[in-house]
């Protein structure tokens, strides 16, 4: 059998350890072998020229997957899918949303917000816009839980930007939020789901209810009367100790 590592990224451990945890131990439940591993892929240094350092840091995660003989590498996060595609390495990425199609749900949470009169808004990650089976991977989760979902003018390889994208943020926080301001005004429904936790906190920034999908899978159904979770990601402090929570409901999850 392939050996398989799950590998979360940064920003869903350090949005939700609770979602890592969960989904982490569904895939163990039907890949029992599995290991993981929770490092920067080094996307961020990469962004800012800082290409030794990005060496460095992307060499010991390879060292990780090398050590685990890993030969697939199960990831959810859409950055990590494409530095681990183009980094030639031995690992195959295989991307969590097109993998769900394949391996189910878990059975009890099919179709449990089929009496949701919520309509979802989809926003795709710019990252991946030309991964088509990633995207339709999507919206199975979301037709397998119920949920009605709506697309914006701009999606899948159209989609726009979220404004996170290639450290924007902390180089130019204006032009990060008119970014994100131009997304969100084509969207026609009040609640947005995302695959990325970076979209969903830019989103959060200009007081745009989402949510990811993983709250959505995992967490309770959302009603009109809904909140979305608190943009943790706002917090440098709780997003570190997050991560922290995440590594160890993995190591945790991976013992079992």
């Amino acid at each position: 059998m392939m050996s398989k590592v799950f590998m979360p990224g940064c920003s869903l451990p350090s949005y939700s350890p609770e979602g890592v945890a969960a989904i982490a131990q569904h895939l163990k439940n039907v890949f029992p072998e599995m290991g993981a591993v929770q490092k920067c892929c080094g996307k961020p240094t990469a962004a800012v020229g800082q290409y030794e350092k990005f060496k460095e840091r992307y060499g010991q995660l390879q060292a990780d997957f090398d050590k685990l003989e890993a030969e697939e590498v199960i990831v959810a996060c859409q950055s990590c899918y494409g530095m681990i595609k183009k980094s030639g390495g031995t690992q195959k990425p295989v991307s969590l949303w097109k993998l769900l199609p394949e391996i189910g749900l878990p059975p009890e949470l099919v179709g449990k917000a089929k009496d949701s009169d919520v309509v979802f808004t989809i926003h795709d990650s710019c990252s991946t816009r030309y991964e088509r089976e990633l995207q339709d991977g999507i919206r199975w989760i979301l037709n397998e839980l119920g949920y009605k979902t709506a697309e914006p003018e701009h999606t899948r390889e159209n989609t726009r930007c979220c404004g996170f994208g290639g450290m924007v943020v902390p180089a130019n926080p204006g032009v990060a939020t008119r970014v994100v301001q131009r997304r969100v005004d084509e969207f026609e429904t009040d609640f947005v789901v995302v695959y990325c936790s970076a979209c969903r906190a830019s989103m959060m920034g200009v007081g745009t209810k989402s949510w990811h999908i993983l709250d959505l899978v995992f967490g309770p159904v959302v009603m009109q009367n809904s909140e979305p979770p608190v943009n943790v990601l706002a917090s440098p402090a709780k997003a570190w100790f997050n991560r922290y929570k995440s590594k160890a409901g993995l190591i945790k999850c991976m013992s079992v």
